[in-house]
C-alpha cells in the first residue's frame, strides 16, 4: 500500500474512532430523585433503568438502599452533596475524610457502584440564594479533592457544581458571561476543574422560558425550527438549548476556558401542572433534544461536539417537591411514580418499558360520598391536599375540569393513598367512602399507591445522624 493511501486509511480509522466516541457520550442518563410518600424499592428503579439500557443516573444525595441497590449493575452514577452540608465541608478536612468514607469508598469496590461524578452542592450560585452557599463551594470541594486522593480515587471520579443557567447572562449567545459578582468564583471553580480533568456541569431548561414569559417564542422551546430564530453574526439558533448553551460556551471562554467539558445535569420538560406542561409538549421537547443530541450536530459555536453527559430531569415523578416554582415540580418524570411509560419515548435503545414487579396496594379508592351533603368541605379537601399531591386539579392541570365532585374524590383518595389505604384517612367526618370501582375520569386517573415497604427513609437518617455528630465534635470547644 502506498504511503499515501496508509495516511488516508489512517485518518479515515481516526475519524471513526472519534465518530464512535463522540457517539458513545451521547449516551442519554436520567436524574433519579426520591421526594415521594409513593416510593418504589431501589431494586425495581435499578431493574428498570437496566430494561430500558439506561447506562447514567445522577442522584441528589447518598441514600445507601439507594447505592446497594445499584452495586454490581455498572451504571455510571452520579452522587449528591446537599447544599446544607458545604460550610461543614469546607470548614473541615476531617469531614470531608468521613464523608468520603462514608458515602463512597465503601461503596466504590470490587463488583460494587460504579460512581463516575461526585455533586458538590446544587445549584449553589442561584439569585434567590443570595450568596449563601456560594463562597463555602471551592474551599470543600479543595477538601473533598485531598480525601478522594487519600482513597486513590481522585483518578477516577470527578468532583462537579451542578449550575444553573442564571450563572450567566447575555443577549446573545456569543456576548455569554457569568454574573459580574461571580467572575472571581467561576474563574477559581473553572481552574480547579480543569485542573482535575472534571467538566462544567449545568442546568438548562427552555420550560422555563415559555412558562416565565407569555411572549417567548413556543417554537424557539423546540427542536423542529423556528419562526423566530436568533441572529447571531454568522451564527443562526434555531432552538433555546443551543442558544443556551453557546452563552455557556462564551462565558467560559472570556475566562479563558473556552474548551472546557460540559455536562448537562438536568434538562426535560414536565408534564402537568402548566398549561405549557403537558405529555404531547413533554414529548415532543424530551425526542427532539434526544434526536439533536445523538445526531452529534453539536452548536454553532462547538459544531460535532455534543456535551459529555445529558441526564433528563427527571425518571420519575415526585409529589413530595416544593411547589413555590410551580405545580409543574411534581410532574417532571418520564415516568410515573409506579414506573409506568407517560408517552413513548426513544433514548436511543428502543422504546422506554415499564417498571416490572410492581407491588400496588390493593384496588380500592377514597371518594365523596354521594349521599352526604359536602357543603362544609373545604376544610377536609385542604387537610388533604397538604398532605397528598392535588396539582393536577389545579388551573392548567390534567384533572382540573372534572367538576366539584370529582375534585373532592380526587383529594379524598390522594390522601386516602398517602396514608397506605387507612381505612380512618377515609372517613373526613363521614364525608368520605371507600369503593372497589375506579372513579378515573377520563385522563384523570386516580391513583392507587404502591407497597415499599423499604428502609431508604431510616437510612437516609442513619446517613445524616453522622453529619450531626461530627458537626457538634468539630464545634466543640
Amino acid at each position: 500500500m502506498a504511503v499515501a493511501d496508509l495516511n488516508t486509511a489512517l485518518a479515515l480509522l481516526i475519524l471513526l474512532l472519534v465518530g464512535s466516541l463522540l457517539q458513545a457520550e451521547a449516551d442519554i442518563g436520567v436524574n433519579w430523585g426520591i421526594l415521594s410518600t409513593h416510593r418504589l424499592s431501589p431494586p425495581i428503579v435499578v431493574d428498570l433503568l437496566k430494561e430500558n439500557r439506561i447506562g447514567k443516573v445522577k442522584l441528589f444525595d447518598t441514600d445507601p438502599s439507594i447505592l446497594r441497590a445499584l452495586m454490581g449493575s455498572n451504571i455510571e452514577v452520579m452522587v449528591g452533596i446537599p447544599n446544607e452540608m458545604l460550610e461543614l465541608l469546607s470548614s473541615s478536612p476531617v469531614a470531608a475524610d468521613v464523608w468520603v468514607s462514608q458515602n463512597v469508598s465503601r461503596y466504590v469496590v470490587k463488583g460494587g457502584v460504579n460512581m463516575r461524578y461526585i455533586a458538590v452542592g446544587n445549584e449553589p450560585f442561584l439569585t434567590s440564594y443570595q450568596g449563601q452557599f456560594q463562597s463555602f463551594v471551592v474551599p470543600a470541594m479543595l477538601n473533598l479533592q485531598q480525601s478522594l486522593s487519600k482513597a486513590n480515587l481522585a483518578g477516577y471520579i470527578k468532583l462537579v457544581v451542578p449550575c444553573n443557567a442564571d450563572a450567566y447572562e447575555a443577549s446573545l449567545p456569543s456576548q455569554g458571561a457569568f454574573r459580574p459578582e461571580l467572575t472571581q468564583i467561576m474563574t477559581q471553580l473553572v481552574s480547579f476543574l480543569n485542573s482535575n480533568g472534571s467538566p462544567f456541569l449545568v442546568n438548562i431548561y427552555p420550560f422555563f422560558n415559555i412558562y416565565q414569559n407569555t411572549d417567548f417564542p413556543q417554537d424557539y422551546a423546540f427542536f423542529e425550527g423556528s419562526t423566530h430564530p436568533v441572529v447571531d453574526g454568522q451564527n443562526i439558533y434555531y432552538n433555546a438549548f443551543d442558544g443556551n448553551f453557546d452563552t455557556l460556551v462564551a462565558a467560559l471562554n472570556r475566562i479563558g476556558f473556552g474548551q472546557m467539558p460540559i455536562v448537562i445535569g438536568e434538562v426535560g420538560w414536565p408534564t402537568d401542572g402548566s398549561f405549557s406542561a403537558n405529555l404531547s409538549a413533554a414529548r415532543a421537547f424530551n425526542q427532539g433534544l434526544i434526536n439533536h443530541l445523538l445526531s452529534n450536530k453539536g452548536t454553532p459555536l462547538r459544531p460535532g461536539v455534543p456535551p459529555a453527559d445529558v441526564f433528563l430531569f427527571s425518571l420519575l415523578d415526585e409529589e413530595q417537591k416544593s411547589t413555590l416554582p410551580g405545580n409543574f415540580e411534581r410532574h417532571w418524570g418520564i415516568f410515573s411514580f409506579d414506573g409506568q411509560v407517560k408517552y413513548p419515548l426513544n433514548l436511543g435503545n428502543g422504546i422506554l418499558k415499564n417498571a416490572r414487579d410492581v407491588q400496588y396496594l390493593p384496588s380500592r379508592w377514597c371518594v365523596a360520598n354521594p349521599f352526604r351533603d359536602l357543603t362544609d368541605v373545604s376544610n377536609h379537601i385542604k387537610l388533604a391536599c397538604s398532605v397528598a399531591d392535588c396539582t393536577t386539579l389545579y388551573y392548567g392541570g390534567l384533572c382540573n375540569a372534572i367538576g366539584d365532585k370529582g375534585n373532592i374524590s380526587y383529594a379524598f383518595n390522594s390522601y386516602y393513598q398517602v396514608q397506605n389505604q387507612d381505612e380512618r384517612s377515609c372517613d373526613f367526618d363521614g364525608l368520605g367512602m371507600v369503593t372497589f370501582l375506579d372513579p378515573s375520569i377520563g385522563d384523570c386517573h386516580f391513583l392507587v399507591g404502591v407497597n415499599d415497604n423499604s428502609s431508604s427513609t431510616s437510612c437516609r437518617i442513619l446517613s445524616w445522624l453522622w453529619v450531626l455528630i461530627l458537626w457538634v465534635l468539630i464545634s466543640a470547644p
